[in-house]
C-alpha cells in the first residue's frame, strides 16, 4: 500500500517543523504529535489504537503482549548497566506494564564500522545474561553494519512477546477517579547516571542507573489484588511527568500528586538542583507508576515494599475527575503547580 502525503493535513500541525528534530524522539509532546498525526493514520490498526506500552493480542483464548523498542543510548556503558541490559530490561518492562510475563525476544543490531569487536562482545554477553535472568529466550535476530561515522557504535532493536495472566485487565485508558497513584521507588536515577558520565560530572555520591526488569514486581502486585490494578506505565523518556500526563489524557481524568511524597535519592536531587532540572522529567529504567483502586492500595503497596525493586515504594497521589487530562502537584511549600507534558527530552539519547 502506498500513501500520498502531498495532500496530508491534520487539525494540529506538528508545530510547523518541516524536518525531524531531536525532540521528536524525546517521549513528550513532539513524539505524541508525530505518532498521532503521521504513524498512527498510516498504520491504523485496532491493536495499535490501544497505545499501551505493548499491544494486547488475543490468540486461541490466551492474550499475548507484543512490544518493540529501539535503544540508542550514549554512552554504551554507564554506571549500573549498558545498552545490552537496557535493551532487554526496557522491552521486558513494556510487556510487564500490561501484566505480561516475558517469553521471547528478538535482537537486531545496527553496528558502526570500526566498533571494537571486544566491546560488541561485552554488550552481547550482558544482553544474553539479562535475557536469561528474566527467563526470556532470544529466538530471532538481525545484524547490519553501517559506514564509520553513521552509527555511533551500536544501536539495538528488540521485540518482546509475553503472556498476560487471566484476570489482569490493564490499560492506559482504565484509570478511574478515586484511584491511588503509586511508584515503586526513587525517580530520576537513570537519567542522572547518564548525564554524569556523558558530561564528565562528578558528585559526592555515585549515581547509578536503575535499569532492572519489573515483571516479577508486577506479578507480586497482581497476586495481591489482580482486579485492582487499572493502569501501569514505566516512566522512561520524559520521566514520571510524561507517564502521568499520558495516563491522564488516555483515561480522561485528572491526576494530583504530592511532591513531598515523591521518593528522590539525595544525590539525584542535588544533581538536578545543580543542573536546573526537575526529577519529574528525568528518565527512569527500573521504575513504574501504578493506578490502583483505593481499597487495595495499601495491600499492593505492602507487596511492592516486600520486593527488592519496591523497597522505596510510595503512594504519591490520586486520580480526580476534573480537570480531565491535567496533572497537578502540591508543592513542598503548600502551593499547587501544573505538571505539563514535556515538549521533548531534557537529555536526548537516554535509552
Amino acid at each position: 500500500m502506498s500513501l500520498d502525503f502531498s495532500t496530508w493535513s491534520c487539525p494540529l500541525p506538528l508545530r510547523d517543523y518541516s524536518h525531524i528534530v531531536i525532540g521528536h524522539g524525546g517521549g513528550g509532546k513532539l513524539t505524541a504529535e508525530l505518532i498521532q498525526h503521521l504513524f498512527a493514520p498510516a498504520f491504523d490498526d485496532e491493536a495499535l489504537r490501544q497505545m499501551g506500552d505493548a499491544a494486547v493480542l488475543p490468540i486461541d483464548g490466551a492474550r499475548l503482549a507484543v512490544s518493540t523498542d529501539s535503544f540508542v543510548v550514549r554512552p554504551l556503558f554507564f554506571p549500573g548497566g549498558s545498552i545490552g541490559e537496557l535493551a532487554v530490561n526496557g522491552t521486558v518492562n513494556d510487556l510487564a506494564m500490561m501484566g505480561a510475563r516475558p517469553l521471547y525476544l528478538t535482537a537486531g543490531f545496527i553496528v558502526e564500522e570500526g566498533l571494537p569487536l571486544a566491546q560488541l562482545g561485552a554488550i552481547v554477553a550482558r544482553m544474553a545474561a539479562a535475557a536469561r535472568a528474566v527467563g526470556a529466550r532470544v529466538v530471532a535476530g538481525d545484524t547490519k553494519v553501517v559506514d564509520k561515522g553513521h552509527g555511533d557504535g551500536v544501536f539495538i532493536n528488540t521485540t518482546g512477546i509475553g503472556l498476560i495472566p487471566d484476570g489482569a485487565r490493564i490499560g492506559p485508558d482504565r484509570a478511574r477517579p478515586g484511584d491511588c497513584v503509586l511508584v515503586n521507588g526513587s525517580i530520576g536515577d537513570h537519567g542522572m547516571a547518564i548525564m554524569s558520565v556523558r558530561e564528565g560530572l562528578e558528585f559526592e555520591a555515585t549515581i547509578t542507573s536503575d535499569t532492572a526488569p519489573l515483571h516479577d514486581l508486577v506479578s507480586a502486585m497482581l497476586a495481591a489484588a489482580p482486579d485492582a490494578i487499572h493502569a501501569l506505565r514505566d516512566p522512561t523518556r520524559g520521566g514520571l511527568a510524561a507517564a502521568l500526563n499520558e495516563i491522564a489524557a488516555a483515561s480522561r481524568v485528572g491526576v494530583q500528586i504530592d511532591e513531598r511524597a515523591l521518593p528522590v535519592n539525595p544525590a539525584v536531587q542535588a544533581a538536578c538542583d545543580l543542573l536546573g532540572m526537575d526529577p519529574l522529567y528525568v528518565a527512569n529504567e527500573g521504575k513504574l507508576v501504578a493506578f490502583v483502586t483505593p481499597e487495595a492500595a495499601e495491600a499492593i503497596l505492602a507487596r511492592m515494599r516486600a520486593h527488592p525493586l519496591g523497597r522505596q515504594a510510595a503512594i504519591i497521589g490520586q486520580v480526580v475527575e476534573q480537570p480531565a487530562g491535567l496533572v497537578t502537584a502540591r508543592t513542598a511549600i503548600g502551593g499547587t503547580r501544573v505538571i505539563p507534558m514535556p515538549l521533548g527530552e531534557q537529555l536526548p539519547r537516554i535509552c
